[in-house]
């Protein structure tokens, strides 16, 4: 080997894939050929292969030529090192969601980690068992979180504005009446006075008693009464299952096929009535750090969200 101090001892990646074609092919003029380049200048590179590691490494005999006892020593290696050269700087080629293992961090509210967690679940079962999830309450700034690393995604509500946040919308839903069976709001037409008069549960992780809900009342002069505010949607659809209590549920567009986000109201045996009020459409999205933009990982992670939440797993318009 030659010393470290010498020139031609420099780390040269093009001599490791040339030595690779010469040793493979056996031949200047095919060499040439297999890395689109002349016969003169692999000739040349092979000259500095000679001085580099001073050894011949292909020799005449008669019409053809043969490696040296040290060229078939290196034959192996010089394959084995373009090909983790190829892996190294080439472009990513996927991974294989059954060879992965670790554990993902999710932040979601109730209602949407209860709707990711049996999708996820199934998905991981089938293509990536070496899979697992922590979903955590949205109890961590998302912004900071993220960056940080405490969590690998959020899913929810995304209102936080941080510019190198990556955020990809997945569904948009409205807002649904949700009450027991047998409650007086199924009998006869819903009009916003009589929502208004029921008693409600507002869910708000900050303790708001208010929402858009009661802005489109005032805009009819009307005014309900929100007995109790509690922090997840799943805890207020039980409330409402054994009371007269009116929870809201985020349920799917007319036209739309059925939201997952829904299920755990209508297993509760609650029935959804249209709003008579214009309310805004509530998003539910996905955020990241762009550092796992392109971390083939976290795309399987971002893919398998998308198809969970998104009618049809219809990729990002």
């Amino acid at each position: 080997m030659m010393p470290v101090n010498s020139p031609d001892a420099a780390l040269d990646a093009n001599l490791a894939i040339a030595l690779d074609a010469l040793l493979a092919e056996n031949s200047v003029t095919r060499a040439a050929a297999r890395l689109h380049t002349s016969p003169a200048a692999m000739s040349r590179t092979l000259a500095r292969l000679r001085r580099t590691l001073q050894d011949p490494l292909l020799v005449r005999a008669g019409q053809a030529m043969v490696p040296t006892p040290r060229a078939l020593a290196l034959r192996e290696e010089a394959a084995a090192v373009v090909q983790r050269l190829g892996a190294l700087l080439g472009p990513d080629a996927g991974v294989d969601p059954a060879a992965l293992r670790g554990t993902f961090t999710l932040q979601a509210a109730d209602l949407v980690g209860a709707a990711l967690a049996p999708g996820l679940l199934r998905l991981a079962e089938r293509e990536a068992p070496g899979v697992s999830f922590r979903l955590r309450a949205e109890e961590l700034e998302a912004g900071p979180a993220l960056r940080d690393g405490r969590i690998d995604l959020e899913v929810g509500a995304i209102d936080h504005v941080d510019p190198e946040t990556r955020v990809e919308e997945l569904v948009r839903l409205r807002m649904m009446a949700a009450v027991r069976p047998g409650h007086p709001l199924t009998e006869g037409p819903l009009t916003p006075a009589r929502l208004a008069a029921a008693p409600h549960v507002a869910v708000s992780r900050r303790g708001r008693f208010t929402g858009p809900l009661d802005t489109a009342l005032a805009g009819h002069g009307l005014r309900r009464r929100v007995g109790i505010v509690l922090p997840g949607h799943l805890a207020a659809m039980t409330l409402a299952a054994r009371s007269d209590t009116v929870c809201l549920v985020p349920a799917a567009l007319p036209g739309d096929a059925p939201s997952p986000l829904t299920g755990d109201a209508l297993a509760l045996g609650l029935h959804l009535l249209d709003i008579p009020l214009t309310l805004p459409s509530v998003t539910v999205g996905m955020a990241w750090h762009p550092r796992h933009a392109a971390d083939r990982a976290h795309r399987w992670l971002r893919d398998a969200v998308r198809r969970t939440l998104r009618p049809g797993g219809r990729p990002a318009p």
